[in-house]
């Protein structure tokens, strides 16, 4: 569980550091404070689940944000975002079985539309830790087939509008999805997954003409080359612990092959072919009686259709694939992907990954890849 903690911590790092301090977000002068109230439903993504379910969650929330300043190409490309980190306090309406969740969480809030004016439409990318206070426990707690530990990973998307209300304040309505769950290391895991209604607002809002007044030009000699055609291979390791809990935790690798197009610098799409080794399959097939000593039974995969939202050197990917092999298929015939991936000028790269099957999380996954660039994006 320390392990786990530390790598989930060391996502936050990534996000916030890379966003805070290495593009130089900093240069702006005005931080502010937000507020926000959501009202959800725990989204039952297994019937078994349906017990648990309780009542309708409330979220509270507290930001703290800075706004881009300017001197960097990618606060252009991406219509000045605003970057922050929350902490979010979730009831979810069950005490007995789910508790309460806290997370904390750092963010980019990027508008929709270049235009300034009143009323904007903002989308946010949010990835964090999360604290619950139950989770399984087969002696107190059995019917908590949703959270198996108390240290989760945090994920949220957002989408709401600002209305300013004056120099002073903004009103920001909308709706956001919510995840939490461990991956699989410790079972059970199906996770929590809530959509909500939000609703929030920003006090000490700098004014637009003192945004406009510290945005500056970026630095030529600092621009990152970003290509418009990538070539890309990166491998991972991750561990689940299979269901019901046997405390056992299995490894699983995934190696990636792929090719983006980058559309103005800020969208990829692309495709690739994933091959995975999972002993979580392996322990399947010797309960289904079939031979694990065969190449063609050890592994599986198929290809995957794939996009990406880019932060500058900061790329969250988004996939989703179909297994055209795959001895057995227990978990689905579809995988699903979310990350977070920092790319150096060199081409290296380095990602954390949450790879899921139609919403079930099933590992994180940790590793190292490379992207050869070709050619330059528009």
């Amino acid at each position: 569980m320390r392990q786990f903690t530390f790598h989930i911590l060391f996502i936050s790092l990534i996000i916030s550091s890379g966003l805070l301090a290495q593009n130089g977000v900093f240069s702006s002068p005005t931080w502010y404070i937000k507020a926000a109230f959501n009202q959800g439903v725990i989204l039952e993504h297994r019937s078994s689940m349906a017990h648990l379910v309780k009542g309708y969650p409330s979220l509270y929330e507290l930001c703290l944000v800075k706004p881009s300043g300017g001197n960097r190409l990618w606060h252009y490309e991406n219509n000045f975002p605003d970057i922050g980190l929350s902490f979010t306090t979730i009831d979810l309406k069950n005490p007995q079985q789910l508790g309460y969740c806290f997370s904390l969480a750092p963010f980019a809030e990027i508008p929709l539309n270049k235009k300034e004016k009143a009323s904007r439409l903002i989308f946010r990318l949010s990835w964090g830790l999360s604290y619950l206070t139950k989770k399984f426990d087969v002696e107190t707690n059995h019917k908590n087939i949703a959270i198996g530990s108390h240290f989760n990973s945090y994920v949220q998307f957002k989408w709401f509008w600002q209305f300013q209300l004056n120099r002073m304040l903004r009103l920001e309505p909308g709706f956001s999805f919510s995840h939490t769950s461990n991956a699989k290391i410790k079972a059970p895991n199906l996770g929590i997954n809530i959509a909500s209604i939000n609703l929030a607002l920003n006090f000490n809002t700098a004014s637009k003409k003192t945004d406009t007044k510290f945005r500056r030009e970026p630095d030529s000699t600092k621009l990152p080359h970003t290509p418009q055609h990538e070539l890309f291979i990166w491998s991972t390791i991750g561990i689940n612990e299979r269901e019901p809990p046997v405390n056992k935790r299995l490894l699983t690798s995934t190696t990636s092959f792929g090719y983006y197009f980058n559309k103005r610098n800020t969208h990829k799409f692309g495709l690739g072919f994933d091959f995975f080794y999972d002993e979580s399959l392996i322990e399947d097939l010797k309960i289904d009686e079939l031979p694990t000593n065969t190449l063609g039974n050890v592994w599986r995969g198929g290809p995957k259709l794939c996009y990406a939202y880019n932060l500058g050197q900061i790329s969250f990917p988004v996939e989703l694939g179909y297994y055209i092999h795959a001895p057995i298929r227990d978990d689905g015939s579809f995988f699903n992907r979310i990350g977070v991936r920092y790319i150096s000028r060199m081409g290296l790269m380095g990602l954390v990954n949450l790879r899921t099957h139609w919403g079930v999380a099933y590992a994180f996954e940790f590793g190292i890849g490379y992207r050869l660039g070709i050619g330059k994006a528009k």
